[in-house]
């Protein structure tokens, strides 16, 4: 429930605050005193797009503030600023939010009917919801099943999807460890290793003349035997003729041990290299099979790992995976079972529900219609549109005001004094309405016992709710539980609007106003009088 109102500088409101309890308010007074600027207030502090315009001149800015009170006592209070120049601000209990927000924020505390903007009944979810209220569908059910669904798809995606993906992606884990197991990688080394046989085998001739030079050197010509009638001696012959030069010397004993160890060293060295020169021989099949499996090990790698060692932990990690998805084959199997048996109740569901709203629907439209005959719209006809496909989500309220008027959406009805009485039609008859109603135009192009009808439908509608009315209508202001009457005047050549709360005696001289715009007539007060007490009866 709107509790307080508060509203400064705004238009020719210098400084108004209302005090609102629970019931029906009426706010009156003539033409131009600015009850509407009132009713713009509340829609700026629901989010409305604010025009810097209507600050009023020579103020800084205009402030609204409102704070409403729900069941239980807790409050909320919203500020919204309106600056003559730069953006609008807005404020939920002292915190800055966006302006954006507020619609939000507020939107299930307050419907404003007489303009298009801020009315919950005309988005199309809803009037949903309204027509669901009216049959009594409880979408629970539904709901639980649809939940569950998703939470069994995220699961069976997080296994692998479907049967088919699961087993095809099993599919390809096992190639790949066999592939790899088939390459029966030896060690992580083995690659550099077959490079180095690679080049052997690729320039044997090269290898083994590089290894015949290198013999020579160490060894001689022409078999190496030093002295030898045309030979040239060798490098273990020098080191020997060296060695034998210092033999027997005490003093230079430690270079002689020096030399007799570089000459056992070559002489191995010497010995290997009798060995390279007597096995390297040319091998054209084994050069093609190094060749080969080099190309199958950089295969690997491109495919599974910069080296090696991440190729075979590669394979090791395959083998957890594919251990786990078979593994998960009979969970999967099992969730499989329930989504089929959910998706039939989910069916069933929907169809049963498709069925009620396609029957509510004419019932809700009857309903309406005959509220709407109380309210000065006879020929007024409201459909309630059902898709056909199940559960029939699209729902649509549609009015043709007048006979022959096809109907159309509410949100495309142009008349605001129709489209309020339309939606206190619908909110007599729904349930699930916001605490707070607040109706401009609805009494728009009524009087006599019409007008009385809406009063009394609009007092019915704030047994259950807060109801707040801008009126013109005499018939309409005396069944209010609470009065405002916004009144203009002229103060140092300017005019500034005021709201009064009225006393009993003030309601009469402001109904009398109304009726016959002389507020000291004894026939119009009588009338007054009159009205106050059928209100009240």
């Amino acid at each position: 429930m709107l509790a307080e109102l508060r509203v400064s500088n705004l238009g020719a409101i210098e400084d108004a605050r209302l005090d609102l309890g629970p019931g029906m308010t009426a706010l009156t007074g003539e033409t131009g005193a600015g009850k509407t600027l009132l009713v713009g207030a509340l829609t700026l502090l629901l989010g409305a797009r604010g025009d810097p315009l209507a600050v009023r001149s020579g103020a800084p800015e205009a402030v609204v503030q409102g704070r409403f009170v729900e069941e239980g006592g807790e409050e909320t209070v919203v500020s919204r600023t309106l600056p003559a120049s730069g953006r609008s601000r807005a404020e939920v209990n002292a915190k800055m939010v966006p302006v954006g927000a507020l619609g939000g924020l507020l939107g299930g505390l307050v419907d404003v009917y007489g303009q298009h903007a801020h009315q919950s009944l005309l988005d199309p979810s809803a009037q949903r919801r309204a027509l669901d209220l009216f049959a009594g569908v409880d979408l629970s059910e539904l709901g639980r099943a649809r939940e569950r669904l998703r939470s069994i798809d995220a699961e069976l995606e997080a296994l692998g999807g479907g049967a088919r993906e699961r087993s095809r992606a099993m599919e390809v884990i096992a190639h790949e460890i066999a592939e790899i197991d088939r390459a029966a990688l030896a060690d992580d080394d083995e690659e550099e290793r077959l490079a180095e046989e690679r080049d052997r085998l690729a320039d044997a001739v090269a290898y083994r003349e590089a290894a015949a030079g290198a013999l020579a050197a160490l060894q001689g010509r022409d078999s190496g035997a030093a002295g030898s009638a045309g030979g040239v001696p060798g490098a273990l012959d020098l080191l020997g003729a060296a060695r034998g030069a210092l033999a027997g010397r005490s003093g230079l004993a430690r270079w002689a041990e020096r030399l007799a160890g570089a000459e056992g060293e070559l002489a191995d060295v010497a010995s290997e290299l009798r060995r390279v020169l007597e096995a390297w021989e040319d091998d054209p099949q084994r050069e093609d099979e190094v060749r080969a499996r080099l190309v199958l090990l950089r295969d690997l790698r491109r495919r599974y790992g910069d080296t090696l060692a991440e190729v075979r932990a590669y394979a090791e990690d395959a083998r957890l995976r594919l251990e786990e998805m078979r593994g998960s084959e009979a969970r999967a199997e099992l969730l499989a079972a329930e989504r089929d048996e959910l998706a039939v109740l989910a069916r069933r569901l929907e169809a049963e529900i498709l069925r009620r709203r396609s029957e509510a629907a004419p019932r809700l439209a009857a309903a309406v219609e005959e509220r709407l005959r109380e309210l000065a719209m006879p020929g007024a006809r409201l459909e309630v549109e059902v898709g056909d496909e199940a559960p029939g989500d699209a729902v649509t309220f549609l009015l043709a005001a007048n006979p022959g008027e096809p109907a159309l959406p509410l949100a495309k009805v142009a008349s605001g004094g129709e489209l309020s009485r339309a939606m206190l039609a619908l909110r007599l008859v729904l349930a699930g309405a916001p605490p707070t109603a607040v109706f401009d135009e609805v009494d728009a192009g009524i009087g006599g016992e019409a007008a009385v009808t809406v009063g009394r439908a609009l007092k019915e509608l704030s047994r259950g709710r807060q109801v707040l009315v801008v009126t013109h209508l005499a018939q309409v202001a005396a069944f209010a539980d609470q009065h405002f009457a916004v009144e203009k005047h002229e103060h140092g050549g300017r005019a500034r609007s005021v709201v009064r709360g009225l006393h009993p005696e003030e309601r009469t001289v402001e109904l009398a106003r109304m009726l016959a715009g002389q507020p000291g007539s004894r026939a119009a007060r009588e009338h007054a009088e009159e009205l106050l007490r059928l209100a009240a009866g």
